[in-house]
């Protein structure tokens, strides 16, 4: 792989790190948060799930501007609303001055998860597409570890550390920015927008000259073309429906597991679990750390052990983690590190399964004509459950009232409920989903049709 193609890779794959970075940010701050602005569990649970709105509707708008005005450009808006956001959450001085940063935020990290990995899988070539296109998933996770352990660096320096905490995403929203003055325009977008030279220089600098340019030109016309037919397909009408729906509950699936709770609240939770401000985020720091080792296990062995036999295991681990934890701060028979223990446990097996097959699956399942509207609704329902649960979880343990006996109450009855959805999406799952390990995207469209 040559130079510029590495550069431009890896300032796209900027855009997951904050994507990962700016939405767990939150996670360190939110004590002091709430007790500063005096949030209710309702507020603060809008003010968590406020940049999941904001991401739904990034996801679905940036579309079209992509079409008209490209990633390059529209990435370097993002790296600016990144900025914005950071700021603007770390300098805020009302909790709508916050929501409305957060928001901004948001919307930059939906649009940035569409047009990134888009990006990323038109620059590079097809020997290398695997690798390069799942350095975006490495990046998030990579992005998330490193906001938990910015959290906990700056945790003890003083009664403002929330906001230097919020703040510290703009030096890499600084970063990204000035690594995409320099990445290569879409050979797909000049393509579509009638600049053939310039799209047949940037596929023989990108590629070396290892694929054949004027194939290359003629397979991304009739790439365009299909797309456009594909527009005109009713999705829930035979044959499509039934794979729709497969795609749409495995978007909401991956999400009923909880993964974004835990996140989000994991210095919260592990406060309410009885552990002080320094502990909890020093496990919030394992529990990234966890995440990207797992992370990286699963991308070295799903193409061996198979998609739906990795989701399927790891999605009874977190039935089992999930409910022993629900079941510990219920009865006291599991308490202290042992608590630790399972979340470590349950990040493990969501990373090793739901963390990285979800979204191979959703960018594999679908007939050809129809993959990206397919993959988009998946994405949608995936955004839509992570935006309703994160917004309700601070509501429910609320409900059971304020000393630490009642939260623990109602934490118990969230991670229960959260491991019966779990293994009911096990079932489903493992009713629904066939195995698209080794099989050509032509195969797996005969079999999803029949």
């Amino acid at each position: 792989m040559n130079k510029s193609l590495l550069i431009s890779t890896f300032a796209a794959a900027l855009g997951g790190l904050l994507f990962g970075y700016d939405t767990v940010i939150i996670n360190g701050a939110m004590v002091d948060l709430v007790n500063y602005f005096e949030l209710s569990p309702s507020l603060q649970g809008w003010t968590v799930s406020s940049a999941l709105i904001g991401c739904i509707l990034g996801t679905i708008l940036i579309g079209k501007p992509g079409d008209i005005f490209g990633a390059k450009r529209l990435l370097q808006i993002m790296a600016v609303l990144f900025f914005i956001s950071s700021a603007g959450c770390g300098l805020a001085s009302s909790i709508s001055m916050f929501i409305i940063s957060r928001f901004i935020g948001g919307l930059a990290i939906g649009a940035s998860s569409v047009l990134c990995t888009v990006y990323i899988s038109e620059i590079a070539p097809p020997k290398h597409r695997g690798m390069l296109a799942s350095t975006f998933q490495l990046a998030i996770v990579v992005g998330i570890l490193l906001s938990l352990i910015s959290n906990y660096m700056l945790l003890n320096i003083g009664e403002n550390n929330w906001r230097w905490m919020l703040f510290s995403g703009a030096f890499p929203a600084v970063a990204f920015f000035m690594m995409l003055l320099f990445i290569k325009k879409s050979p797909r977008w000049l393509v579509k927008k009638g600049r053939i030279g310039e799209a047949r220089a940037i596929i023989e600098e990108l590629s070396m000259h290892e694929i054949d340019t004027e194939q290359t030109i003629r397979e991304i016309k009739e790439s365009i073309h299909n797309e456009n037919t594909g527009k005109r397909i009713q999705l829930f009408k035979k044959p499509y429906r039934k794979i729709i729906f497969i795609g749409i509950f495995v978007g909401i699936f991956n999400q009923l597991t909880g993964i974004g709770v835990v996140f989000y609240y994991s210095s919260q939770i592990f406060r309410i679990a009885g552990f002080s401000a320094d502990s909890s985020m020093a496990q919030s720091v394992i529990l990234g750390a966890t995440n990207l080792i797992f992370t990286l296990i699963a991308m070295l062995v799903i193409d061996k052990v198979g998609r739906k036999k990795l989701l399927l295991f790891g999605q009874m681990g977190m039935v089992v983690v999930l409910g022993l934890f629900g079941y510990g701060l219920l009865s006291g028979n599991i308490s202290g590190y042992w608590l630790v223990a399972l979340l470590v446990g349950y990040i493990a097996f969501f990373a090793a399964s739901q963390g990285v097959v979800v979204w191979v699956l959703l960018s594999e399942m679908f007939p050809n004509i129809i993959r990206a509207r397919g993959a988009s609704m998946g994405s949608f329902a995936n955004w839509m459950v992570s935006a309703t649960l994160n917004f309700l979880f601070p509501v429910v343990i609320g409900l059971f009232g304020s000393t630490l006996a009642a939260q623990q109450l109602g934490m118990s009855y969230a991670f229960i409920f959260l491991a019966v959805v779990s293994l009911i999406g096990f079932f489903y799952l493992k009713r629904n989903l066939i195995e698209t390990k080794g099989k050509t995207l032509e195969q797996i469209e005969k079999e999803v049709l029949c």
